[in-house]
């Protein structure tokens, strides 16, 4: 009963209290309401004030406006037709600036771009005047203005270009091809800077002015002047050498680089003499380096035409003979030439359009590649007539240039980007020229081994002066490598020769071909000198022959590194050579025949009566026989072979031990078995020589002087 009536009680005072909340939100929303009707009053009465105020204003306001835009009309014609009468005006205020030029003035001062906006309001007038009044005098006024001064223009741009363009310097493009090989950091290398910054500033102005006017005449100036300049800096290099190597190499001693001494020798600057230096050290890396080895080896030998330097030899002094200064001077031009190109590329930028740049630069340096392939060609016309004469010494040149040009053809191909295929293909047709040159000068030789004229044979039987020179040559091909089995390689014989060996490196591909090459000649020269051989009537001097040339070859192929390059492919290349000296070793033992004859060890007398002692006359003649034939023939041995020559001292001291283990023992038997018998009174007469006595015969052979 208790819970019933608090649960009662709970429920009526929440009633009440809801009640009450109820009755104060009705009172509240009256309130809102009639605020609500006071603002919705309010803002009625704001609404018909403001489309009052807006039916007073609005005229107002359309009025200004009207009169605002007016203003603007009049302030706007007035701007245009000041600006239309300035078009009349232009002709007087700017006529002093154009007949003054763009050149600096009297006081110094540039006028360039004063000279350029007075042109650029004459363009504004000429355009006004042919578009709105072009029947007008003031459009012929300012049109002979506008010309005028465009071609002020051009002609400062020549004047410019006249004034500042200057050749490089000889000492200068020296410095710079020498700069191109010194590694030693010891000066840093002058830069080819034709035009001072300024100088190319007011250039590239004027130029940008007159191609966007059309004005196009200056890029056939530039390009006419730079071809100039370009030429003469050429030249006055190659009066330089010319001067400094006094024209000939006559006397001059390549280890020293002579020309190197002589064309510095007069300078005293400091700039000079760093610049020899540096020419110096690239020189003789390149050249001299080239034909030292070559020059000694032919003044220490037999003197012949292989080699385009001899002392004391006409050699020299014929015309269509390319020696080692010559070719040195040449690669200094073209080099140069390379550094003068890459200068006008750079130049160009700015100047000229990159459209028209591949033409410009063709003008520029045709002429120079011109000169530059006509020398290079006539260097191979030259080298072909030695080989016309069989002087394959002369050739070397051809070599150490096609090489470098090929170093160089990467540069030139990226310089010459861009220009039309004939300016292009100059570089090629003379590498192509020079390598058509080597590859004829490499077979022409083996030609000329196989049909050799020379029919006299050294009569004491020592190397032939084919063979030697034939080395030479050879010899002076191991620098050369890369560049001649890119001669070969284009020959189908030496390609299956090569693909036969199967090398896949490059580097002993190359060397390979060369090997391929030197094994073709060294055949062919051991053929020809066998055949030359034939024509000795005596067997013992045609064998030393034989030998004597076989063992040179061996050891030259051996000493020169060029035995490596041939067993690339031919892996028994020196057994068959040592092969051949120990045949040629056999053979000449046949010259002891005649005395093997007398000191045979058949027995003549029996034995019998030998051990007894009683000989029989008739035996008795025969041991004399047999003394004095020997006494005779040896004799005769040692006095023709004392005239025959081995050189080499090895090969010398080797065939006189040959010969003494070949006669000795049978000698020391005979003398032993017969020297001590009575066969005669005077036994003096007959036994002449004892085995010490012949050793020390056999050791006076192939010494002229013993």
């Amino acid at each position: 009963m208790n819970e019933s009536s608090e649960r009662k009680f709970e429920i009526e005072t929440k009633l009440e209290k809801e009640l009450g909340n109820l009755n104060l939100l009705k009172e509240r929303v009256s309130k809102s309401n009639q605020l609500t009707k006071g603002i919705t009053n309010i803002l009625s009465s704001f609404e018909h004030r403001l489309a009052r105020l807006e039916e007073t204003i609005l005229p107002v306001y359309n009025e200004t406006g009207n009169l605002q835009r007016q203003q603007e009309n009049v302030e706007r014609t007035l701007v245009a037709l000041e600006h239309v009468i300035s078009f009349y005006s232009v002709s007087q205020e700017v006529e002093p600036i154009i007949r003054m030029g763009p050149g600096p003035s009297q006081n110094g001062i540039p006028s360039l771009e004063p000279f350029l906006k007075a042109m650029d309001r004459l363009q504004s007038a000429q355009e006004y005047f042919e578009k709105n009044n072009p029947q007008s005098v003031e459009l012929e006024n300012v049109t002979t203005l506008f010309t005028s001064g465009g071609d002020a223009l051009n002609r400062e741009f020549k004047d410019i270009l006249v004034r500042h363009s200057k050749s490089v310097p000889p000492i200068t493009l020296l410095d710079l091809v020498a700069a191109d090989e010194d590694t030693s950091g010891e000066d840093a290398p002058p830069s080819l800077s034709p035009f001072p910054d300024n100088v190319i500033q007011e250039l590239v102005h004027i130029a940008d002015w007159l191609i966007a006017h059309n004005r196009d005449d200056y890029m056939n100036t530039y390009a006419k002047h730079r071809a100039g300049v370009l030429m003469k800096s050429l030249t006055n290099l190659r009066e330089q050498q010319k001067t400094h190597s006094g024209g000939s190499t006559h006397g001059l001693n390549t280890a020293g680089s002579p020309m190197l001494r002589q064309k510095f020798q007069n300078r005293h600057e400091t700039p000079n003499r760093r610049a020899s230096r540096r020419l110096q050290h690239v020189l003789e890396k390149k050249a001299n380096k080239m034909f030292l080895k070559a020059s000694q080896t032919l003044e220490q030998s037999t003197g012949l035409t292989f080699g385009p330097r001899r002392a004391s030899s006409h050699f020299e002094q014929r015309e269509d003979v390319v020696d080692d200064v010559e070719m040195e001077n040449y690669l200094v031009c073209v080099m140069a030439l390379q550094r003068l190109m890459q200068s006008e590329r750079v130049l160009m930028a700015g100047i000229i359009p990159l459209s028209h740049q591949p033409h410009v630069f063709e003008t520029i340096v045709s002429e120079a590649i011109d000169s530059i392939v006509q020398e290079g060609e006539n260097i191979a016309v030259r080298a072909k007539r030695c080989i016309n004469r069989q002087e394959y010494g002369a050739v070397l040149v051809i070599f150490p240039i096609l090489k470098h040009l090929l170093t160089l053809r990467p540069e030139f191909e990226k310089i010459l980007e861009g220009c039309e295929y004939n300016v292009r293909s100059k570089f090629n047709s003379l590498l192509n020229t020079l390598h058509s040159t080597g590859a004829k000068a490499l077979e022409d030789l083996i030609e000329s081994i196989r049909a050799d004229p020379s029919a006299q044979l050294p009569k004491d039987g020592t190397v032939h002066e084919l063979t030697s020179n034939v080395l030479v040559f050879l010899e002076q091909l191991l620098d050369y490598a890369d560049t001649i089995a890119g001669v070969l390689e284009k020959e189908p014989a030496y390609m299956a020769a090569l693909h036969h060996a199967g090398l896949a490196n490059r580097t002993e591909r190359a060397r390979a071909l060369l090997g391929i090459y030197v094994k073709k000649v060294v055949s062919q020269l051991n053929t020809t000198l066998l055949s030359k051989s034939d024509l000795y009537g005596d067997v013992a001097v045609r064998s030393v022959f034989r030998l004597n040339n076989n063992h040179y070859v061996l050891k030259a192929l051996q000493r020169s590194g060029l035995s490596e390059l041939v067993q690339l492919t031919e892996v028994d290349c020196q057994q068959l050579y040592h092969d051949m000296i120990q045949q040629h070793k056999k053979d000449y033992t046949q010259s002891w025949s005649r005395v093997l004859n007398y000191i045979s060890t058949v027995d003549d007398i029996p034995p019998s009566v030998l051990q007894s002692g009683k000989l029989r006359d008739r035996d008795r003649n025969t041991i004399k026989e047999k003394f004095a034939g020997f006494n005779k023939e040896m004799e005769e041995m040692a006095r023709v072979q004392r005239g025959y020559s081995i050189p080499d001292v090895e090969l010398r001291e080797s065939l006189k031990r040959d010969n003494k283990e070949y006669i000795l023992p049978k000698y020391n038997a005979f003398y032993e078995k017969y020297a001590g018998l009575q066969f005669t009174k005077n036994p003096e007469k007959y036994v002449k020589y004892t085995g010490v006595q012949v050793s020390a015969m056999i050791d006076r052979f192939f010494d002229v002087a013993a």
